[in-house]
Formats: structure tokens, C-alpha cells, sequence
């Protein structure tokens, strides 16, 4: 349940505490990054940097997060007006993730609507197999949209304050989010092409690629969402985390179409 706050500070904002956590994760960014760069070259030792920096920024996710939580769900310091940085953050992070996934559909669409003479002037280049997107691709589309119609019923159990039928929704939406990833690996699996095939394999695989990865951060997220909401953390009145959860997947399940279309459909044309 949401608490009222601890020491009420005479107006609706929220004060935090000082905390460790971003300079921990700047010092796990760093690590990684120059740890990411010796691996590559290779440099003794850049594997064992890189992993240990990617498990200190892991460890700081959990930790700044697990603060976050007890500050809004245990004591009761996300007011409204709190509550509108998060909102507001999350749709431009949304935003910004529409543009990055338009950036490689662009891509995919230029090279396939004006093809160069070095790939023969054809889409898709002359000797690349493409997959029949009749068949997984096409089973696969539709699961999506559903999923998110799912997450749908979890907002209006969650309002209506039906708890158990909110955990129900979220258990449905997750279990479809996991059968459209394992489509997706079934897919790749049968592909007749790689990511070094020509700009075809290069914008395929980033495209849709990129796509199932935030297909998985989505997962991940509304697993988090479906034990807060088992535990009682999400109230009618209180559930920002969920809904940038359900947001986030809205645009997941939408962006599904666009690949479908323009890259299984018009580049296996």
C-alpha cells in the first residue's frame, strides 16, 4: 500500500537524499565502455573489465531502483507532481526509441525502393534467400497487438482495483511476449541469410533484431510490474511504473507492423 510521507516538507515536490548510485554507475559506463574497446582489439584483460563493468551497472540498476520503489510505494514521497517527471520521461524516452527503430527502417526502405548498381539494381540482391513472410513472420505479427491488448485489461483491473484479475492479464501478456520471442528465434534460426549478407542481411537483422530486443527489455519490464502488482505495490490511485510499463509495450506491439510490412513483405517481394 502507499504510505503518506515520512517527513512532510511543505510543498508537493520531492527532495531526494543524496545518493551513491550515479557515480557508481558512471564509474560501471566507463568500465564498460573502455573494457568494450580492448575486448574488440583485443586487449589482455578487456573481457574481464567489460564484465565487470556491465555487472556494476547491473547492480546499480537494482539498487537506484529498489531506492526508487521504497521511496514512492513505502514512503509515500511520489506525490502528482512527482509523478509527472516519470511520465513525462517516459514519453520522450518512447520518443527517442521511435526514432532510433525509424533510423534502420529508413535504411531497410531506401536500400530496397533505389537499389545500387553494386547489388545489381534488385531488391532483394541477386543470390540472398529471403524468408516467406506467409509464415512465421505473418504467425508471428498478430501476437504482439494481442499482448498489448492484454496489458489493456491489466490498466482497467488495476483502476476498477480488481488485483487478481490485473496479475491474471500480466501473466497472459508476458506468456504471449515469450512465445513471439521464441517465433522470432525459431526465425532467425531458419534464416536463409546472415547479417553479413549485403545492405540486405545488414538491415534485416538490425531492424528486426533491435526490435526483438526491445521486445525483451518490454518482457522484463511487465514482469516487474506483474510481481509489484501480486505484492500490492500498484493501487488505482499509484501505478507510474506500470503505466510506462504498458506505454512502452503499446509502442513494442505497434512498431511490429511496420517491420512486417516493410521489411518481410516488401523485401521478399
Amino acid at each position: 500500500m502507499i504510505s503518506s510521507p515520512i517527513n512532510i516538507p511543505g510543498h508537493s515536490y520531492h527532495l531526494v537524499d543524496p545518493s551513491p548510485w550515479p557515480f557508481s554507475g558512471s564509474l560501471g559506463a566507463l568500465a564498460t565502455t573502455v573494457g568494450g574497446v580492448m575486448y574488440m582489439h583485443p586487449f589482455q584483460g578487456g573481457a574481464t573489465l567489460l564484465s565487470l563493468g556491465l555487472i556494476f551497472i547491473l547492480y546499480t540498476m537494482f539498487v537506484w531502483w529498489r531506492d526508487v520503489l521504497r521511496e514512492s510505494t513505502l514512503e509515500g514521497y511520489h506525490t502528482k507532481a512527482v509523478q509527472l517527471g516519470p511520465r513525462y520521461g517516459s514519453i520522450l524516452f518512447i520518443v527517442s526509441e521511435v526514432m532510433f527503430l525509424f533510423a534502420f527502417f529508413w535504411a531497410s526502405s531506401h536500400s530496397s525502393l533505389a537499389p545500387t548498381v553494386e547489388i545489381g539494381g534488385i531488391w532483394p540482391p541477386k543470390g540472398i534467400g529471403v524468408l516467406d513472410p506467409w509464415e512465421i513472420p505473418f504467425l508471428n505479427t498478430p501476437i504482439l497487438p494481442s499482448s498489448g491488448a492484454a496489458v489493456t485489461w491489466a490498466h482497467h483491473a488495476i483502476l476498477a482495483g480488481k488485483e487478481k484479475r490485473a496479475v491474471y492479464a500480466l501473466v497472459a501478456t508476458v506468456s504471449l511476449a515469450l512465445v513471439s520471442t521464441g517465433f522470432q528465434g525459431m526465425e532467425y534460426y531458419q534464416a536463409p541469410s546472415t547479417i553479413s549478407d549485403s545492405i540486405y542481411g545488414s538491415t534485416f537483422f538490425l531492424a528486426t533484431g533491435f526490435h526483438g530486443f526491445h521486445v525483451i527489455i518490454g518482457t522484463l519490464f511487465l514482469i516487474i510490474c506483474g510481481i509489484r502488482q501480486y505484492l500490492g505495490h500498484l493501487t488505482k490511485e499509484h501505478h507510474v511504473g506500470f503505466e510506462a510499463a504498458a506505454w512502452y509495450w503499446h509502442f513494442v506491439d505497434v512498431v511490429r507492423l511496420f517491420p512486417f510490412v516493410s521489411i518481410y513483405w516488401w523485401g521478399g517481394i
